[in-house]
C-alpha cells in the first residue's frame, strides 16, 4: 500500500460526513491517470455516523484519544499479571473515561452540524471500550480511518479487515485537524471604512456585569453537579467492589462445593466397596457356622453313653 493512498485516504476521512463522497469522486477521477492509485482511491467506502465520530474525535481531540489508549494498555497488563485490586480500579476508570471521551466526540459532532443519537453514541463508547481491549483495535481506532464501529470482549480476536478503511493501514496515525474557530467570520465586502460603532460605556458595563453574573451563576451548577458526580461515583466504585468481593466468595463457594462433590463421590466408591466386602463376609460367616454346627452335632452323635454307677 503507497504512501499516497495513505495520504489521500487520510484527507478524505478527515472531511464532513457529508463532502466524504464527492470528494472521493472527485480524487478519484483527478487520480484517473494513476491508475491503481485512482482505482484504490474509488474503493474507499464511506464511513457509518458512528465511525466518523470516532475518526472526528482523534483528528480533533488526540489528548483525549491517547488517555482512552493508555488506560487500556494498563488495563491489559493488569489483566495479564491478574492484579485483582489494580484491574478493578481500572475497570471503573475505564467506564468513566469511554464514557466522558464519548461525550466529548457527540460534542465535537454537535460542533460540526450532526446530531448524534444515542444509539450511535453507544457504538462510538463501544468502539472506544475495543480499543481499551484489544491493542490492535487501539491501532485501527488510532489511523482515523474507521468505516465501522468496533466491539470486542477482548478475549477473541477481531476481524478488523471491514472496519478500517485499508486494513493495511494499522499502525498509521491520523494527521490532527485544528478546531474552527468559531469566532472567526469573514470580513464583510462593500463595508464603508468611515463608519463606526462607538460603544456605549454603561450598556458595556451592564452586559459585563449581567456575563458575570451568569457566570457565577454557572459555576455554582458546575460546582453542584460534580458534587453530585463525585458522590454517584463513589457509590458506583462501593457497589462495584461489593460485587467483586460477592463474586469471589460465589467462586470460593462454588469450589468447595466441587470439592465436596469430589469426596462424596469418593465416599460413595469406598461405601459400595464396603458393602460388597460385608456382604461376602456374611457369606463366610455363614459357611463358618454352618460347618461348625455340623461338626458339633457329628461329635455328639459319636460320644459314648455314660454309665450308670
Amino acid at each position: 500500500m503507497s504512501e499516497e493512498l495513505l495520504a489521500v485516504a487520510d484527507e478524505l476521512y478527515a472531511l464532513r460526513l457529508g463532502d466524504f463522497t464527492p470528494a472521493r469522486d472527485a480524487r478519484a477521477k483527478e487520480l484517473k491517470a494513476s491508475g491503481d492509485l485512482g482505482t484504490a482511491v474509488k474503493a474507499l467506502k464511506k464511513p457509518s455516523l458512528a465511525a466518523w465520530v470516532v475518526n472526528l474525535l482523534v483528528r480533533r481531540d488526540p489528548d483525549q484519544v491517547d488517555q482512552v489508549l493508555t488506560v487500556g494498555s494498563a488495563l491489559r497488563e493488569a489483566a495479564a499479571a491478574m492484579s485483582g485490586e489494580q484491574l478493578r480500579a481500572l475497570t471503573r476508570q475505564r467506564r468513566q473515561v469511554t464514557a466522558a471521551v464519548t461525550q466529548q466526540a457527540r460534542s465535537l459532532a454537535s460542533e460540526s452540524g450532526v446530531k448524534v443519537t444515542e444509539s450511535v453514541a453507544d457504538q462510538v463508547e463501544a468502539t472506544l471500550t475495543a480499543a481499551m481491549l484489544d491493542e490492535r483495535c487501539a491501532q485501527a481506532v488510532r489511523s482515523g480511518l474507521l468505516v465501522t464501529a468496533i466491539t470486542t470482549t477482548g478475549v477473541d480476536e477481531v476481524d478488523l479487515g471491514a472496519a478500517v478503511a485499508l486494513p493495511g493501514a494499522l499502525g498509521f496515525s491520523a494527521s490532527p485537524v485544528a478546531a474552527p474557530d468559531p469566532h472567526h467570520a469573514p470580513a464583510a465586502t462593500g463595508a464603508r471604512p468611515d463608519l463606526r460603532v462607538v460603544p456605549d460605556p454603561e450598556a458595556e458595563d451592564k452586559a459585563r456585569a449581567a456575563a458575570q453574573e451568569a457566570l457565577d451563576e454557572a459555576d455554582e451548577q458546575v460546582t453542584r453537579a460534580r458534587q453530585a458526580y463525585e458522590e454517584t461515583v463513589a457509590a458506583q466504585a462501593e457497589l462495584e467492589a461489593r460485587s467483586m468481593q460477592l463474586q469471589a466468595e460465589i467462586d470460593e463457594l462454588k469450589r468447595r462445593l466441587a470439592d465436596l462433590e469430589e469426596s462424596a463421590d469418593e465416599v460413595d466408591d469406598e461405601l459400595a466397596d464396603a458393602e460388597e466386602a460385608r456382604t461376602e463376609s456374611h457369606a463366610e460367616l455363614e459357611d463358618a457356622t454352618a460347618a461348625r454346627d455340623t461338626a458339633a452335632a457329628e461329635v455328639a452323635r459319636r460320644a459314648r453313653p455314660t454309665r450308670p454307677a
